[in-house]
């Protein structure tokens, strides 16, 4: 079984520790870029297998994060939908993505680097 990486988001010897692990922060990535219009797909699957074990396969695909200490580094391969400004896209992914995960988990997102993979040319019904 593959080990998860985990980090501590929040300690306090009263209470006790909040830790957090790479693949939810992989997954709240792969969320927030698939909620912005011009996203036609992720592409690859930077991550490991244990995520298409636990059934989050396609959250995971296309999505890998380096985090260290409490900065973020977000990598994405995608797909943009024909007819859509890829730069404006990139930057709403971008936008989102931080923000998803720095609300989510208090960790500060550093870079979100974009690779864009293809343009899909089919119509969407």
């Amino acid at each position: 079984m593959e080990e998860k990486n985990i980090y501590v988001l929040q300690e306090n010897e009263n209470i006790g520790a909040v830790q957090i692990a790479d693949d939810v922060v992989v997954m709240i990535a792969g969320l927030a870029t698939r909620e912005v219009e011009g996203v036609s797909a992720m592409v690859g699957n930077v991550t490991g297998e244990l995520m298409s074990k636990v059934g989050v396969k396609n959250l995971a695909k296309g999505v890998k994060v380096d985090i260290l200490g409490k900065d973020v580094t977000v990598d994405l391969a995608v797909n943009v939908e024909y007819g859509y400004n890829i730069p404006a896209v990139s930057q709403k992914i971008q936008a989102k993505v931080k923000s998803a995960i720095e609300n989510m988990t208090g960790l500060n997102v550093v870079d979100v680097n974009i690779r864009i993979a293809g343009v899909n040319m089919q119509k969407s019904k």
